[in-house]
């Protein structure tokens, strides 16, 4: 049924790809590892082990990007500013739509500056950009006063498969970066998110996941969920951004 929604929708030219989450342990990692490697090779990009990914989240006025994931909401949006490794060499404004379990990303590269624009409220020059996405985020800077929100950190280790253009990723140590917005600055101060031992891993595909793929993946994995690592960032961040979270700790207490 989605696949006709999608397909009545061509127009948009958005190809959408199928996401899964699993939330699995470090042992599980590792025994799928084992399993991948004859059948999955790493992703050229990542040097070494992989790489450390930086995000910057923004919300506008009604944070909806938090409420619509909280809501169950099918289709939301989400806008990021991503880097890797801290480092400028890569700095991409992105927006991810998400359709249940479909996702659909966009990307335009900023510059360091235009970074530090953006970050001091000077959003003139994305209404001038060569890219659709940065004119139509500079209409929710403006129109819903889109502002920074909250740093997600983690550390990735991509394989990747050419058939079904299949990508598996482990992200451990999510954390959340407080003390400012600055993402090149390594030494912020970060607060884990996910329980000792606990990662997610991310299944993404276009067309098809072929069976090979489908017999690796965790059939006794501890959760197939949902879970956002922008949510659980946005979650232990926010104590940052007034008494609400003082409030429900309180409440918590009472109970």
């Amino acid at each position: 049924m989605l696949r006709k929604i999608f397909m009545k929708n061509d127009l948009s030219k958005e190809r959408f790809r199928n996401e899964w989450k699993y939330l699995i342990s470090t042992s599980e990692k590792e025994l799928l590892e084992l399993r991948m490697k004859h059948l999955l090779k790493k992703d050229p990009n990542a040097k070494g082990n992989g790489y450390m990914i930086r995000s910057l989240y923004f919300e506008d006025y009604f944070n909806s990007a938090y409420a619509e994931k909280e809501s169950g909401v099918l289709m939301r949006k989400k806008y990021r500013i991503r880097i890797y490794d801290c480092s400028d060499r890569s700095i991409k404004l992105e927006r991810k739509k998400k359709f249940g379990s479909y996702i659909y990303k966009e990307s335009a590269p900023l510059t360091k500056e235009e970074f530090y624009r953006i970050l001091d409220g000077d959003y003139q020059f994305l209404l001038k950009s060569p890219y659709p996405l940065c004119r139509e985020f500079y209409v929710e800077c403006v129109s819903n006063l889109m502002r920074p929100r909250t740093i997600v950190d983690y550390d990735r280790v991509p394989w990747i498969m050419d058939e079904g253009t299949v990508r598996i990723t482990f992200d451990s140590d999510v954390r959340a970066a407080v003390g400012s917005y600055d993402i090149f600055d390594p030494s912020l101060p970060t607060l884990s998110v996910l329980e000792p031992g606990k990662l997610v891993m991310e299944v993404k595909f276009t067309e098809m996941l072929p069976q090979i793929v489908r017999d690796l993946l965790p059939p006794n994995a501890q959760e197939f969920t949902a879970v956002s690592k922008y949510i659980l960032c946005y979650e232990k961040s926010q104590y940052l951004h007034g008494f609400e979270y003082w409030n429900e700790t309180q409440e918590r207490k009472r109970l």
